[in-house]
């Protein structure tokens, strides 16, 4: 995969190890770990298979900063001797510069000075945080089982020892609100984090968010509300030069079969989606500043990659824009010389 940073592509990939749920001690309200992942089983053999087949792809792009990515469990909290034979195997494709270094994820109540210091002896470059919400009153209604405090300990934590940070954190969880959301990712922000991953909620089956839903103890959020919610997120992490890694979850055959998912904010395109919300703010704080526009002609350049964005899915922003600003046109081009969110108006 490739992580997204101020809007252009990087030269980054993670080589995905999956450790379904091992570590993890108790289940959260919306999670079902093996079904998101699309792995149940987990062996050292299957670590190692999962690196070779990246490591030794014939279209591996050798040019590219390769980390090892431990995703799926809590990592930290995984039986000391198991944990260790991982960063040893990591390590060794380190050690023969095939790979860069190692990434993992884990809880934040999973992070301590022992955590630290056996991490500090290997390759370990980026730690990624399962924040989720820094609300109590959310993390309770989720029986995520630990607290905000928690959570902003283990970040401070994370960068004192110089790891890279990334805080991982979801949208309309239980009882939580636009407001609370804002405030997990000012938070993460003011915590010096080098990246954010934004998921909004999904139910699957065989969670207890599903029999909530089913009792009318939880509404689930809709697309289109989570698009809305995650471009004022945007936002602020734009404000602040925090980079988006992704917004979503990956598409899997496992999220679609009979005990995947069955509601909530889930669309193939829901990241381009939430995107191009997210430029239409920009547009409009841009425009706001030029006056009286009826009747008017303005171009948006872009640069390349974000002009699908720019304009919305079926022009969603080039008709929202035109009707706002009673404009006679509006075009949308490309500009070599913008990068990331730049734009400019004429």
């Amino acid at each position: 995969m490739t992580d997204i940073k101020d809007g252009s592509i990087l030269k980054h990939i993670n080589i995905p190890v999956f450790v379904p749920h091992l570590g993890c001690p108790n289940d959260c309200v919306f999670c079902n770990q093996r079904r998101i992942t699309g792995h149940e089983t987990f062996s050292i053999e299957d670590a190692k298979k999962s690196i070779d087949e990246v490591v030794f792809s014939p279209n591996a792009d050798k040019h590219a900063e390769r980390e090892i990515a431990f995703f799926g469990g809590s990592f930290t909290g995984i039986e000391r001797p198991l944990m260790t034979e991982l960063l040893e195997l990591a390590t060794s494709y380190c050690e023969k510069g095939l790979a860069s270094g190692i990434r993992l994820s884990t809880r934040p109540d999973y992070i301590s000075d022992e955590i630290i210091s056996i991490l500090s002896k290997y390759p370990v470059k980026t730690i990624e945080l399962g924040i989720q919400s820094l609300s109590d009153r959310v993390l309770s209604a989720s029986k995520r089982g630990h607290t905000a405090d928690d959570s902003i300990r283990a970040m401070h934590a994370v960068k004192t020892a110089g790891f890279d940070l990334i805080g991982q954190m979801m949208v309309g969880l239980p009882l939580s609100t636009l407001t609370d959301e804002l405030y997990t990712m000012t938070g993460i922000c003011d915590c010096k984090a080098d990246g954010v991953r934004i998921y909004p909620t999904v139910v699957f089956h065989k969670t207890e968010l599903y029999d909530m839903m089913l009792l009318g103890k939880y509404q689930p959020i809709s697309p289109k509300e989570a698009s809305e919610r995650v471009a004022e997120l945007l936002y602020l992490a734009y404000k602040n030069d925090l980079p988006v890694i992704r917004v979503g979850l990956c598409e899997s055959e496992s999220l679609h079969s009979e005990d995947g998912l069955t509601a909530g904010a889930f669309h193939p395109a829901l990241g381009e989606i939430c995107f191009s919300a997210f430029f239409l703010k920009l547009f409009c704080a841009r425009l706001d500043t030029l006056g009286d526009l009826s009747g008017r002609s303005v171009t948006i350049s872009v640069a390349r990659n974000m002009l699908s964005k720019a304009i919305g899915q079926k022009r969603s922003n080039a008709i929202s824009l035109k009707e706002k600003y009673s404009l006679s046109k509006i075009s949308f081009v490309t500009d070599e010389n913008l990068s990331g969110y730049e734009f400019s108006v004429s």
